[in-house]
C-alpha cells in the first residue's frame, strides 16, 4: 500500500524515505545526466509526498534527446517532491556504450534521486521485437517491482503500458497511463501504419485498456482531455493536463538576436511536420523583409532539408541547417526574431503538445503554428504571442508573414512571451507541481479538478 505523508517543505535533510535517505531538494532538477547547470527557481511546492516508491518506465534510450528534454527534467521534479523514483529505460545500441560510460551515467542519476536501471532495445524484426521486448519488460518490472517495494508504475506512452498492465496484475501496484498521444492514428497519418493494421489495432487494444485500468491518466492538452471524457464521462475523474514543459533557466540568458531577421524551427522535419510549407511561409516572409534568414534545428541530414528548401525556391544563402545537441538549443533560439510549427492538420494532433513551442516563447519569440494542433489556437488566441493559420495557400501564408512581423517587431513581445511560457508551460511550476498532485491523488483517490 501507499503511504502518503505530507511534510513541511522546510522539513530537514535526514527526512527519510523507505529506505534511503531523501537527498535537499534544492539539489533535484539540476541539468540533465552528468551536467549541472544552474537551479532554475526556489521550488515553492506546498508539500512533499514521502515513501511513495515508483518505477518510471521508458522506451527510449537514457542519451535520447527526448529523454533528456522531456523525461529526465520531470523525472527530477517528481523526485524533488519526496517521491522515491526508479527509472527503467530500453537502450539502442547498447554494444557502443563502455561499462565505464553506462556506470557514469548511473552515478549521476543516482546524485540526482534517480535509481536507474536498464534493457537492451530490439528494433527488428518490428513487431516480434517489440513484442519481445514488452513480455521481457513486464518480467524485470515484476521482480523489481517485489524486491524494492514499489508502489505505482507509472508508464510513458503506450509500449510501457502494456508492461506495466501485465505486470499490475502479478504485483497489486498502482498505475499512472502518460498518454503522449494518439500514436496509432498519428502512425497512421504519417503513412507508416495502414488504419485497422494488425500494429494499429493492437496499439488501440492497449489504449483502451490503459485508459480504463490505469489510477490515473496524464495527457498533453485540454483538447484531448475533452475529447476523451465526452467518449467516456467516467475518466473525467482521473485524467490530468500536463503539456510539455520547459526549464526556463536555460533561456534565462540575454536575447542575442542575429543581424538578421531570423526564423528558427526546431525538431523533426520528416513524417507530420511540413517543411515545404514552412519553407514557402519564409519565402513570403522574405519578401517582407529581405535581410531574413532561416535557421533550422534538426537531426535530419542536411541534405534531406536542403533539397525540401531548394524545391521550395529558397537561395542556400538564407537558410542554415544545424545538428545541435539539447543543451545547444537556448543559444539557437535566442538568436531568432519569430518561431513556426507547421504540422499535418489531422485528428490526432488535438493531443500534441510540441515541446518546440514552449521553447519558443521561453526564449521571448512568438510563434506561427497552424490551427488544429493541441490547444495552441486557444493560447495565441488568449496571449497574443502568436498567430495560426487556417491553411497553407499562398494568400494565408501571406497575411501571416504580415502579422507575423508587425507581432515580432513589437517592443514588448519578448516579455509576453517568456511570461506566457512561466504561466503554462514552467517545468516547476506547471508540470513538477501537477506530476505530484497526480501522485497525491493516487494515494487520497479524490478526482481531478474539472
Amino acid at each position: 500500500m501507499v503511504v502518503n505523508r505530507l511534510v513541511d517543505r522546510s522539513a530537514r535533510r535526514d527526512t527519510t524515505v523507505g529506505r534511503r535517505r531523501c537527498a535537499d531538494p534544492s539539489t533535484f532538477g539540476e541539468g540533465r545526466a552528468g551536467t549541472s547547470p544552474p537551479l532554475q527557481q526556489e521550488r515553492r511546492v506546498p508539500y512533499r509526498i514521502v515513501i511513495v516508491r515508483t518505477l518510471y518506465i521508458c522506451y527510449l534510450s537514457l542519451d535520447e534527446p527526448l529523454v533528456q528534454s522531456q523525461v529526465l527534467p520531470y523525472v527530477r521534479e517528481i523526485a524533488a517532491g519526496g517521491i522515491e523514483v526508479h527509472l527503467l529505460t530500453f537502450e539502442k545500441e547498447l554494444q557502443t556504450k563502455s561499462a565505464d560510460q553506462l556506470a557514469a551515467a548511473r552515478e549521476s542519476l543516482t546524485a540526482q534521486g534517480i535509481d536507474w536501471s536498464y534493457l537492451p532495445y530490439h528494433k527488428r524484426p518490428s513487431m516480434p521485437a517489440t513484442l519481445y521486448d514488452v513480455l521481457r519488460g513486464a518480467l524485470r518490472i515484476v521482480r523489481f517491482a517485489r524486491r524494492h517495494a514499489i508502489d505505482v508504475l507509472h508508464a510513458r506512452a503506450h509500449i510501457p503500458m502494456a508492461m506495466a498492465l501485465i505486470a499490475r496484475r502479478l504485483t497489486g501496484c498502482k498505475t499512472i497511463f502518460d498518454l503522449r498521444g494518439l500514436v496509432a492514428e498519428e502512425y497512421v497519418d504519417a503513412g507508416i501504419w495502414k488504419k485497422n493494421s494488425i500494429p494499429f489495432k493492437i496499439i488501440k487494444w492497449i489504449e483502451r485498456a490503459g485508459l480504463s485500468q490505469s489510477n490515473q491518466i496524464v495527457v498533453l492538452t485540454n483538447s484531448m482531455r475533452d475529447w476523451l471524457v465526452h467518449a467516456e464521462p467516467t475518466l473525467a475523474n482521473k485524467i490530468s493536463v500536463i503539456p510539455t514543459c520547459v526549464d526556463r533557466s536555460r533561456f534565462n540568458v540575454p536575447a542575442d538576436r542575429s543581424n538578421r531577421f531570423e526564423l528558427v524551427y526546431a525538431g523533426s522535419v520528416v513524417g507530420l511536420y511540413l517543411l515545404a510549407d514552412m519553407a514557402r511561409f519564409f519565402i513570403e516572409l522574405k519578401k517582407r523583409e529581405p535581410n531574413a534568414f532561416f535557421r533550422i534545428l534538426t537531426q535530419t541530414p542536411r541534405a534531406t532539408v536542403a533539397q525540401v528548401m531548394q524545391c521550395a525556391g529558397v537561395s542556400p544563402d538564407d537558410f542554415e541547417v544545424v545538428a545541435v545537441s539539447p543543451a545547444e538549443i537556448p543559444d539557437n533560439m535566442t538568436r531568432a526574431r519569430l518561431g513556426v510549427s507547421f504540422r499535418k492538420p489531422t485528428f490526432s494532433q488535438i493531443a500534441a503538445s510540441p515541446t518546440k513551442i514552449g521553447e519558443y516563447l521561453a526564449a521571448g519569440i512568438p510563434v506561427v503554428s497552424n490551427s488544429g494542433t493541441g490547444d495552441i489556437d486557444e493560447l495565441m488566441e488568449s496571449e497574443h504571442v502568436g498567430l495560426t493559420v487556417s491553411s497553407f495557400d499562398d494568400a494565408m501564408l501571406a497575411q501571416a508573414a504580415d502579422q507575423a512581423l508587425t507581432l515580432a517587431r513589437n517592443s514588448e513581445v519578448e516579455m509576453q512571451c517568456r511570461d506566457t511560457a512561466a504561466k503554462h508551460f514552467d517545468l516547476i511550476e506547471i508540470g513538477g507541481k501537477r506530476y505530484l498532485e497526480v501522485y497525491r491523488r493516487l494515494e487520497s483517490g479524490h478526482p481531478c479538478p474539472q
